[in-house]
């Protein structure tokens, strides 16, 4: 048998011996080491002088210095402590209570819970385990049909792999040696994208057949209002925000009242007023940061506008005078969609303070108490890696350091918990590196052998335009999650693609953000389908896998409908980095 045939039988054994059951990372260095023993073979030499060996250690030595992976241990840290001392049922009642009027609004809470909490975590099976204990029986009791209920859930606790900050993306980073950053950036609009169309889907599903979704009953949509807000309202004002600034000038009906055991005093109203300023403060700081950004930070050259927002802008910048006429045309552009946007804010703000009755003061707190703190350590830890602020690996230590103050501050984290999250963290990373180190063992055995040329040779001799080989290469993946996991497919078999992305002329960034997208289906997708075995554990006895499997099928179709806009609309992944970076 030839070199480059012997290539082949050994990617085909690979892909037998994991669906037989046997570890991943294992069976990649002993099938290298097999093959690697066979092509180094030379008659007559001593077993233990074969050269595979040496191969074996430069491998593992380039595996173990990779900077990239210093960033994975820490991110793994921040999603156990997050997932055992964050209050995920809270959250998940105050963003059901702030959509209790759209359609399938336990469904809709589910999958915003699942991906803010993906986010944070970035841990599928922990969401999915989550949010089925927690909101798996409430949609059951609530007359949810059972595939609508295990979709959402299995669906939605997928994202967290995919919006950054995401170990699958420095995984991908590692294999491809493209920037963290670009990547992270990249990923950003088609992860909310993708959670949007499942947005779409659950909500028109309930408006088609209302039967799969039905209303809750009122006590369930009811905001609880303390008794201390109705008095306060009766002394000073219905609307809360013109109440607390009125009891502020004149506290004296304020201190009549009691609240948490003791009069209202100055402390109380202050923190009160917090609470209702928290909506215009959020959009204020968003705003502000966009113009920070635009106007006073990015340097000449950086800057992109238009009415698309993808219109380069050259060698001028918003902050510098515009001097011609093509200069100044994206510079007012940006200007006019910045007050238009800026100015329906405002306004919308305007109204919602004008209705602000004691039930939306109140959902505003328990959304406050339940989201901010978690929201505001994910946006750090994101914000600083895309304005460059931090490398991902110091982002990372922000991170796992913030999860702990916050799991410290809820009082939820003990010393049993904590040591459980560092075991778990040891265990996912050692796992993560052997994989790296058997996949260095086998590609390296594999180009070898002449197996990654034939198949080069192959692709190129097809003849096929960029579009086809993407669609090609996208399906291969596409097949290759039904029995595998994203683990393998990553670390074997997109390496095999990327040396061809070059001659089709295809951006590495793009390609990889579409093998992101693709990944959420090798959780969806029978037989392996992850994440419709860690629902089964935490589902009913009379749901069976087959419901679960049901509920997932409409969901890959919406990934491939996902990955169809991305092609034909490249600025959906492209622009962020683009605009953030520069040209990749």
């Amino acid at each position: 048998m030839s070199d480059p045939a012997l290539g082949l039988l050994m990617l085909g054994l690979i892909v037998v011996v994991i669906i037989l059951g046997f570890p991943t990372a294992f069976t990649l260095m002993g099938l290298g080491i097999f093959f690697g023993f066979i092509a180094y073979f030379k008659s007559g030499q001593a077993w233990n002088d074969n050269l595979v060996f040496d191969l074996m250690v430069q491998r593992t030595y380039g595996s173990m210095t990779n900077d990239v992976l210093l960033s994975i241990p820490l991110f793994v840290l921040m999603g156990y402590v997050m997932e055992r001392g964050a209050l995920v049922d809270k959250m998940f009642y105050s963003i059901q209570l702030a959509f209790r009027k759209v359609p399938a609004s336990l469904a809709v809470a589910t999958l915003i819970v699942c991906t803010f909490w993906g986010i944070a975590s970035g841990l599928v099976g922990a969401v999915v385990v989550l949010m089925g204990v927690i909101a798996f029986n409430p949609m059951l009791r609530a007359g949810y049909d059972v595939r609508l209920a295990a979709g959402v859930i299995t669906a939605g606790g997928t994202l967290g792999i995919l919006i950054p900050p995401s170990v699958m993306i420095i995984v991908y980073a590692a294999v491809a040696g493209q920037s963290i950053v670009k990547l992270y950036a990249a990923a950003m609009f088609p992860g909310f994208f993708l959670a949007l169309l499942y947005l779409v889907y659950i909500v028109g599903s309930a408006l088609i057949n209302p039967k799969l979704a039905p209303p809750l009953p009122p006590e369930q949509t009811k905001v609880p209002i303390p008794d201390w807000l109705g008095r306060f309202q009766a002394a000073y004002s219905a609307n809360i925000p013109a109440g607390l600034i009125k009891a502020l000038i004149s506290p004296a009906k304020a201190r009549a009242i009691e609240f948490e055991g003791r009069p209202m005093g100055y402390k109380a109203l202050l923190q009160n007023l917090g609470f209702a300023l928290v909506p215009f403060v959020l959009t204020a700081g968003t705003y502000g940061l966009i113009w920070w950004y635009v106007v006073i930070h990015l340097p000449a050259g950086a800057v992109e506008a238009g009415p698309a927002g993808l219109e380069q802008l050259g060698s001028v910048s918003i902050a510098s005078e515009p001097t011609t006429a093509a200069e100044k045309g994206p510079a007012r552009a940006f200007y006019l969609w910045f007050a238009g946007l800026a100015s329906t804010s405002a306004l919308m703000l305007a109204r919602y303070y004008w209705r602000m009755t004691a039930d939306r003061f109140e959902l505003v707190k328990l959304l406050t108490t339940s989201i901010l703190p978690l929201g505001i350590l994910t946006a750090v830890v994101l914000v600083v890696i895309l304005f460059g602020i931090t490398t991902a690996t110091e982002s990372a230590a922000v991170g796992a350091a913030g999860a702990f103050l916050l799991a410290l501050h809820a009082g939820t984290l003990n010393w049993a918990r904590t040591k459980e999250a560092v075991f778990l963290t040891a265990k996912t990373t050692s796992m993560v590196c052997w994989l790296f180190v058997g996949s260095a063992l086998f590609s390296g055995v594999f180009a070898i052998l002449g197996g990654q040329a034939l198949l080069e040779q192959w692709v190129l001799s097809l003849n096929l335009t960029p579009m086809q080989f993407m669609i090609l290469s996208q399906a291969i993946i596409f097949v290759l999650g039904w029995p595998l996991e994203w683990t393998e497919i990553i670390i074997i078999f997109v390496p095999i693609f990327l040396p061809m992305l070059k001659h089709f002329g295809i951006d590495p960034v793009l390609w990889g953000v579409l093998v992101f997208v693709n990944l959420q289906a090798a959780f969806l997708s029978p037989p392996v389908a992850m994440s419709a075995f860690y629902l089964k554990g935490v589902a009913p006895k009379h749901v069976t896998i087959n419901q679960i499997f049901a509920g997932m099928m409409p969901y890959m179709l919406i990934v491939i409908l996902c990955m169809v806009i991305m092609y034909v609309w490249p600025g959906l992944t492209v622009w962020l980095p683009n605009f953030l970076y520069g040209g990749t």
